[in-house]
């Protein structure tokens, strides 16, 4: 294998594999190095939602972003499904977001209000409308916001798909290797150094999620990336019992999958990087679940699992050039929108190491930027 290359990128996750792609099929010679095997970590984990306007409701800049990510996915899918074959299983049956209690009915229609100025279509439900809509929701709800261009996807499938087609258009790519350290001369990056080897490029991209923040430490750069563990878990109801994902702004979430499984997530522990599963955050889940979707007890348990997620202190993701290190760029810190992002944020690293941004473009992605809140290590 060859040791020189245009672009690295660290992190074979969702977000480092869709950069990955973007440069790659654009003629670049790229090599994808992951720690693990790759779509391993928080992309094997995530339940799918494109919950655009279903979980972003105050910045308006990562709503923005959120809505461009949303739109790329109908075509995106297709390319890659076929350049794989890997069907990332793309649902489009909306969101629902339950109010449960009358002050959260009152939050929602400002929520309604609010996202109606981006998308017309979102709407208010009564009970009426909602039990019309989802019959198998609980009795006692008090309406919902119904988000209908909130989707979902298979996250693995669509990380696999990324990873794929990446190599698909000429990528390497290098599994069970840990990059140390990143190399430059002066503020020139020159590569990384690994537990296998050095390889060489002068454009390096980390998007290797919540171990970003480990590796920029260690090599002089501080980034407040943080940890965060959740739990999912997943039962097979006899026949279908919803049809839209069902979202609760009091920390539960029901995504119907194609192949008839229900997701439900997601539990919420920050600094933590194990990834059991504990009796405690899987019944604390089922009982959230059960409250809206009483029918789901009946329903024959399949699995569950932990994920980490990267989050950084003021919720936004890093996306862009390091402002002290010519060559580099960092893609990390999307918690919990990871699978939603990942279009936009390929597109936009691709653009930035291109330097084809509009300045339209330019000013959006400044709330982005890594030197908003990134220091020197002493």
């Amino acid at each position: 294998m060859r040791n020189t290359y245009d672009v690295i990128v660290v992190g074979g996750g969702i977000i480092g594999s869709s950069v990955a792609f973007q440069q790659a099929k654009i003629g670049k010679s790229v090599l994808i190095i992951e720690k693990n095997e790759f779509g391993m970590e928080a992309s094997q984990a995530a339940a799918g939602m494109l919950g655009a306007q279903a979980e972003i409701d105050k910045n308006d800049a990562l709503l923005k972003l959120a809505l461009k990510s949303r739109a790329l996915f109908p075509r995106l899918v297709m390319e890659l499904e076929e350049l794989t074959g890997i069907q990332a299983g793309l649902v489009n049956k909306g969101m629902l977001k339950i109010a449960q209690c009358p002050d959260e009915v009152h939050e929602l229609k400002k929520q309604v209000q609010y996202h109606a100025e981006w998308d017309p279509e979102v709407r208010w439900l009564d009970m009426n409308e909602l039990l019309q809509q989802e019959p198998a929701l609980s009795s006692h709800l008090a309406g919902a916001m119904f988000i209908p261009n909130d989707g979902q996807v298979m996250a693995p499938q669509l990380s696999q798909a990324f990873y794929q087609g990446a190599l698909t258009q000429g990528a390497d790519s290098i599994a069970n290797c840990e990059v140390e350290e990143i190399l430059s001369t002066g503020t020139h990056i020159r590569g990384v150094q690994t537990s296998q080897n050095n390889y060489f490029a002068d454009t390096v991209v980390i998007a290797s999620g919540a171990w970003a923040g480990k590796l920029l430490y260690r090599s002089g750069i501080c980034m407040d990336i943080i940890p965060v563990k959740g739990e999912c878990f997943s039962v097979i109801p006899d026949e279908p019992i919803i049809k839209s994902t069902i979202f609760s702004p009091r920390g539960c979430y029901a995504v119907p999958k194609k192949d008839g499984r229900i997701i439900v997530g997601a539990t919420t522990y920050p600094g933590r990087v194990d990834k059991s599963v504990s009796l405690n955050g899987i019944s604390h889940l089922s009982e959230k679940v059960l409250a809206f979707l009483p029918e789901l007890k009946e329903a024959t348990w399949e699995k569950a699992w932990a994920g980490i997620r990267p989050q950084t202190r003021d919720g936004l993701p890093y996306i862009g050039a390091h402002p002290e290190y010519q060559g580099l760029f960092i893609a990390a810190g999307h918690y919990r929108n990871g699978i939603l992002l990942s279009p936009i944020t390929g597109q936009i690293v691709s653009d930035m190491i291109e330097n084809k941004l509009t300045e339209e473009e330019r000013i959006l992605y400044e709330t982005f930027k890594i030197e908003r809140q990134t220091m020197t290590a002493d």
